[in-house]
């Protein structure tokens, strides 16, 4: 939530929302559910359910992404800093804060040399206009051992933003086309592309809300295919 605050540029972070940071750990350590207080249902989702007199947070996940060190910090960050600006910050309206996290898995190759992928979708209402979606991407080797981030993802030498950007483009232009206008062009430039998932088919690209396209249209999901030869 408040980490994707940073990259999306909100209103709410000029009213004083804390930005956080998603650290990597090292795979191995307890779980990231049990760090965070959580119960495991039957079909292996970890949900958390936290409240307070201003605020309500409910976080949901698979239990066996690799690295579950990553997620506790990452989970945990996010909690305590709700909690924190909650308190600062009472609402001003009935309604409490919501802050909810869910993760889905993606997969590629086998279970022992292919590579796992956690994407969380997070909706956050801290009290503006309106309701914000964006999103935090893990990703994982299982071979190596190791987190895959945007850079290790492509060979070296390789020029990712000349095969995403147009393609990217192309694709969120077709959806924009309703609203009555061309969607602009990515200004962030790769930091628009840091929360992704790896499949056998392509490499899917999580945007936030207001990180490309206009608020409006809310989060997006790219499907980009055309990177296979790019891939490491």
């Amino acid at each position: 939530m408040f980490g994707n605050l940073r990259l999306l540029g909100l209103a709410a972070v000029a009213a004083g929302v804390l930005v956080g940071w998603s650290g990597i750990g090292t795979a191995g350590a307890q779980s990231a559910c049990a760090d965070l207080g959580g119960t495991v249902a039957p079909d292996q989702i970890c949900h958390v359910h936290t409240a307070g007199s201003s605020y309500t947070l409910d976080i949901s996940f698979p239990v066996d992404y690799p690295d579950q060190r990553a997620l506790t910090d990452y989970l945990t960050q996010e909690r305590d800093q709700l909690v924190s600006y909650a308190a600062q910050n009472p609402p001003r309206r009935s309604l409490p804060y919501e802050l909810d996290i869910t993760g889905t898995t993606y997969r590629s190759g086998t279970p022992v040399a292919g590579t796992q992928s956690l994407v969380f979708e997070v909706y956050y209402d801290t009290g503006g206009a309106h309701p914000v979606t964006g999103y935090e991407a893990f990703n994982y080797d299982l071979s190596k051992g190791a987190p895959i981030t945007f850079d290790s993802l492509f060979k070296p030498g390789t020029k990712p933003l000349e095969v995403l950007d147009p393609t990217v483009q192309r694709k969120l232009e077709k959806r924009w086309e309703g609203e009555g206008g061309r969607a602009p062009v990515n200004d962030l430039g790769v930091k628009v592309y840091q929360n992704f998932a790896i499949t056998d088919d392509a490499v899917i690209f999580f945007i936030g809300q207001g990180q490309w396209l206009a608020e409006v249209a809310g989060p997006q999901k790219v499907s980009v295919p055309e990177l296979a030869s790019l891939l490491a």
